[in-house]
């Protein structure tokens, strides 16, 4: 925030007919508004002191200082837009002026719009400005936006903030977390590490070693540094939740399952640990207890190819046929939506199981279509395919196909066996 400061020497009187050759030249006399404005600001008395800015920038609408404190008292009273007009107001009265492109920075990087903040802060880090903290945190706003897609850029930014400013906790955290999304776990662990021996019941140190530790493999040192963090505050939902995502990856799901179910009914709302707990429930085969919540959650997120694959696998084993094809079908519409390969080619084989169950041999078919560009065929496979065509009478092909699926069943499927050969017999005998 621009400050005035209005002198408040006293000079003595000079006897008459004599110069004060060590004077220096007087200020011009500051309007008594624009003195008020800025106690306001000081104050944080931001109504006031936007009363008081308003018609003095009207009266002075190139003077960049004043325009820069209007924009921060109308963001200080969140009215964003006009905000962000009056700071490029003050840009455009001094391009030079780092405060405002700063201010314009952080507001565009909270109200969404990256492209822009970015701008903004990248000229601000060339500007020169006597406070340093301020340019520090322009490179640190600069680093968050670059993380993801160019860490090495923001680890630069990083290292270019705490030139002029201490290191934080914070950036610690932070250079691991870049670590991270540079693919250098190793360096990512260490910069944790030195984190929690600095500060050791630092929980966001804490979670974050825990998740490098997993994507390591390192498994068992991950259970004891939890269950110690959460002797200490058992509440943590974050430790929790890492926790218990552990035990499920260990198929602990007895262990896992109380956790989430606590973790669940403090926070129904999130969609992480219902997930989460719908897939515990699914695991024990709870199925009935699973299904409400998947069902919340697609009809949040709709369009989740994965979820709906999962909602789909619980009303498979509830019997629920026509809700899981119906679920499938809308999940294998979207096939690059899929994480994987397999992830789209099981989902295309629980598509063909549930429209077989269903009497709907024509998605049996279509399913199985989808299934062979991404998989090799099965026992399954051909099975499903036999029996959708032995329905819609293609009497050559369904003989085919029962045929093929005997050659490697190898006695693992007792039940279809016995009814591929019976079906056999009585498709050779309709020739």
């Amino acid at each position: 925030m621009l400050i005035f400061l209005v002198s408040s020497a006293v000079h003595a009187q000079l006897p008459a007919g004599t110069t004060d050759t060590t004077a220096q030249p007087q200020a011009q006399p500051q309007d008594p508004a624009r003195a008020e404005a800025s106690d306001a600001l000081d104050k944080q008395d931001f109504a006031t002191a936007l009363k008081l800015l308003t018609p003095l920038a009207e009266k002075s609408p190139n003077d960049a200082r004043l325009l820069y404190d209007l924009g921060f008292a109308q963001e200080a009273l969140d009215q964003t837009s006009a905000a962000e007009a009056t700071y490029n107001r003050a840009i455009a009265a001094d391009a030079t002026y780092f405060d405002p492109h700063l201010a314009l920075g952080l507001l565009m990087a909270r109200t969404g719009n990256q492209a822009g903040a970015h701008a903004e802060l990248a000229k601000a880090v060339t500007l020169n400005t006597d406070n340093q903290l301020l340019k520090a945190r322009a490179y640190r706003a600069l680093a968050r936006l670059d993380e993801s897609a160019n860490p090495a850029v923001a680890s630069d930014e990083l290292l270019s903030a705490m030139k002029i400013s201490p290191e934080t906790p914070d950036d610690i955290l932070f250079s691991g977390e870049l670590a991270e999304a540079s693919g250098d776990p190793a360096s990512a662990e260490a910069a944790y590490r030195r984190l929690l021996a600095a500060d050791p019941h630092n929980q966001d140190a804490i979670s974050a070693l825990a998740h490098v530790l997993l994507t390591q493999k390192k498994t068992d040192e991950v259970e004891p540094l939890l269950t110690e963090a959460l002797a200490k505050d058992p509440g943590n939902p974050t430790l929790n939740a890492q926790l218990a995502s552990l035990y499920e990856q260990e198929n602990k799901t007895e262990q896992a399952l109380p956790i989430v179910e606590k973790l669940h009914a403090s926070h129904p709302g999130d969609p992480t640990l219902t997930r989460l707990l719908a897939r515990l429930y699914s695991h024990s085969q709870q199925y009935d207890k699973a299904a409400p919540l998947y069902a919340s959650l697609v009809a949040t997120v709709p369009h989740d190819p994965t979820l709906l694959d999962d909602s789909a696998d619980v009303q498979i084993h509830l019997k629920n046929y026509a809700a899981a094809e119906s679920l499938l079908k809308r999940a294998v519409a979207q096939p690059s939506e899929f994480p994987t390969k397999e992830s789209l080619g099981d989902a295309a084989s629980r598509l063909a199981f549930a429209a077989s169950a269903n009497n709907d041999p024509q998605t049996t078919l279509q399913a199985l279509d989808i299934r062979a560009t991404v998989q090799a065929n099965s026992p399954s496979s051909l099975f499903l395919a036999a029996t959708a065509h032995d329905k819609l009478h293609h009497t050559k092909q369904a003989a085919d196909l029962y045929k093929q699926f005997l050659s490697v069943a190898n006695g693992q499927f007792p039940d279809e066996e016995w009814e591929a050969r019976h079906r056999l017999i009585t498709l050779d005998h309709m020739k």
